[in-house]
């Protein structure tokens, strides 16, 4: 999964620069492991590690030789290799330690990340190991930064994307951040995790948020895009369309959900929220800017825990704590500040 302050490199799958021997940090690129390997295993550079080789010799799309294979940046939930044979390119994940605590469903994994492909939004998947992940096609392009999407032109085509994707076949599994942040605020206490201060004095405000949200008509979601899980490739046409990688979160969810968390996670000004749903629906919809809002709150609330369990479990060099305050700051923001109310009125709008 994730990655922001602190930031790691901005990776995966796309054009970017791989650095042999790395495990950075970032949520980023759906890919698959073999043989039950996780990331703590292997921790030697990757052409040279004999447990790399012996899992990849399983999977037959990488067991061809000559080989290169190259750790990309990005992965705080898994280690991702890049795998160049004779006769593909692939994308290789092998989940990191601490994401069973996350309760990662991968096989609901792969069979999203199969629809996915199904609309043309998400990579094609070459190989599924059952339980433990996927390989999947390198889309050779760039990966977007925070700087690109505060360029209307770029969300535009992120709005095309998540509108390929919300349209595109209905997903295995659902998602509520309601319900995931109940869980891993439940996960916290058995663990006994950090948690920050006031945290759940606003346990009543979320309820009220989830009171004027209504029931949720939900469409397949990523849910968890941040820059780094979008590419830039070429469309064909001689332009550009964006592509969505990395779906070890998604499920059915609120699109607005999905847009809220966009704008959340590269920390977007608000004229561009407006943008971005504009793009979205084809004209300005303020009902729907305020829905946004309230589940780019929620979308802050809630991965602010998903950092405390990762402080709490993981043994990688980053910061989580970091990391998850920047988030929670921003949620004490609005939690504390004068609009709060307003987007609970009009959150009610017509839909």
């Amino acid at each position: 999964m994730r990655a922001r302050a602190g930031r790691a490199p901005e990776a995966l799958g796309a054009g970017v620069s791989a650095t042999p021997a790395t495990v950075d940090v970032a949520r980023s690129y759906s890919a698959g492991v073999d043989q039950g390997g996780t990331a703590a295993d292997l921790v030697a550079a990757p052409g040279d590690d004999p447990t790399v080789a012996a899992l990849l010799d399983t999977i037959p799309v990488t067991a061809e030789h000559p080989r290169t294979v190259v750790d990309l940046p990005g992965g705080l939930t898994n280690r991702n290799l890049k795998v160049t044979t004779p006769s593909a390119t692939v994308v290789v994940r092998i989940p990191g330690p601490g994401s069973e605590l996350l309760e990662i469903d991968r096989d609901a994994e792969y069979r999203n990340s199969t629809a996915a492909a199904q609309a043309g939004v998400g990579p094609p998947v070459v190989h599924h190991r059952p339980g433990h992940g996927i390989t999947v096609e390198f889309l050779p392009g760039r990966t977007l930064t925070d700087d690109d999407l505060h360029d209307p032109e770029i969300l535009g085509l992120v709005a095309t994307a998540c509108r390929k994707l919300h349209a595109g076949p209905r997903f295995v599994s659902e998602f509520d951040m309601f319900a995931v942040q109940a869980r891993y605020r439940e996960i916290v206490a058995t663990h006994g995790f950090r948690v920050p201060d006031r945290y759940d004095e606003f346990a009543p405000t979320v309820d009220r948020i989830r009171a004027a949200l209504g029931a949720r008509e939900t469409v397949p979601c990523h849910n968890d895009l941040l820059a780094g899980n979008l590419l830039a490739v070429p469309d064909g046409a001689g332009g550009e369309e964006v592509r969505i990688v990395d779906y070890e979160y998604s499920g059915n969810n609120d699109p607005c959900f999905e847009l809220g968390n966009i704008w959340s996670e590269a920390t977007l000004p608000r004229e561009l929220l407006d943008v971005l749903i504009g793009a979205y629906h084809g004209r300005e919809r303020p009902d729907q800017v305020a829905r946004a809002q309230l589940f780019a709150l929620m979308s802050q609330y809630g991965w602010t825990l998903w950092a405390s369990i990762m402080d709490g479990s993981s043994t990688l060099d980053f910061d989580f704590w970091e990391w998850g305050m920047e988030k929670y700051e921003r949620a004490l923001a609005t939690f504390d500040g004068p609009d709060l109310e307003k987007l609970l009125d009009a959150a009610g709008g017509v839909r």
